[in-house]
């Protein structure tokens, strides 16, 4: 127990620079700020690796860069959700790192949450393990057949509930989430974007979370690699938004990531795949969809807004 209350203490206080100081003002994130943030908590989470090293040895070590890696590359897809987000709700760039904070800050408690239901499970009923694994694979080839990516938050069940017991402003207000009203508190839009983004987080880590299962049943290998990893989506946002397009091949590196993994679990009473070997398919499948998508760019363009607007 002391290690994961040392790591909380670690991550609040590294939340706390981050928005206390370091991003205290609403502001736009510069392309070369988002690298740089990018770059700082990719070292940070290899820093960490070295430690787990030094602590539990080479093999906790390469299931912690494992872990980081799949939930890291799992994220990205996170990235063109949160994107179309940001546009349906027509959400000013300024706000957007400010609901990104408090988005991860949401997805580190459920996160928890959830690793520790599932590790409870597998480790009592181990055959939950196949069920994970064929979950997995699964998921993996409907991603494979998944054409545009839709959004329709009207129909999200958690933003019905909230509209049917909440007020809901028709405008942003500055960064707040919340403003007061004569005789009652009123949600902002700002609030319902920052709600979306919680619950299409947890969608995305009932794919993630089961997929670090397939790697390591360390609770404190699979919380802190998935942390790590979600602690640098922000930069990684701002750094990618205006290239997110580029990366069409990307699905199908993480489709065939999913079904990687899920075929490790399946197998997994008969065969266990080294981590090693496991790591070095996971780092090709996702370098081989990256480089493919800059070697042979994607025909279809979106349209220009500013051509479509009539005379």
């Amino acid at each position: 127990m002391i290690p994961f209350i040392l790591f909380g203490i670690l991550i609040l206080a590294l939340l706390a620079l981050d928005l206390g100081v370091l991003h205290k003002r609403n502001q736009t994130v510069s392309f070369k700020a988002a690298m740089g943030g990018a770059a700082l908590w990719i070292a940070l989470a290899m820093a960490f690796n070295v430690l787990i090293y030094f602590w539990k040895g080479e093999q906790a070590a390469m299931e912690f860069l494992a872990g980081y890696l799949i939930e890291e590359s799992l994220s990205v897809d996170n990235l063109f959700v949160f994107l179309l987000i940001f546009k349906y709700f027509n959400v000013p760039e300024v706000y957007r790192y400010r609901v990104l904070f408090w988005g991860i800050l949401g997805a580190i408690i459920m996160r928890a949450l959830f690793i520790a239901a599932g590790i409870a499970l597998v480790t009592r009923f181990h055959f939950v393990i196949y069920l994970f694994g064929a979950f997995l694979v699964v998921t993996g080839i409907k991603m494979v057949f998944q054409k545009d990516k839709e959004l329709n938050p009207e129909q999200n069940p958690v933003l019905k509930l909230f509209r049917h017991f909440f007020a809901v402003s028709d405008r942003y207000e500055g960064g707040r989430f919340f403003i007061r009203q004569p005789g009652r508190w009123v949600a902002t839009p700002l609030f319902i974007v920052l709600l979306f983004v919680e619950t299409t987080d947890l969608i995305f880590a009932v794919d993630s979370i089961p997929a670090v299962f397939g790697i390591t049943l360390d609770p404190f290998i699979v919380y802190t690699s998935n942390i790590f990893a979600i602690m640098g989506l922000r930069a990684l946002f701002f750094a990618l938004a205006s290239m997110m397009d580029r990366f069409h091949y990307l699905q199908y590196g993480l489709s065939a990531i999913l079904i990687f993994v899920g075929v490790k679990m399946l197998i997994s009473h008969w065969y266990i795949i080294p981590i090693a070997a496991a790591l070095g398919v996971l780092a090709l499948l996702l370098t081989t969809s990256i480089v493919a998508s800059l070697l042979y760019p994607s025909s279809m363009k979106e349209p220009d807004p500013i051509n479509e607007e009539s005379p």
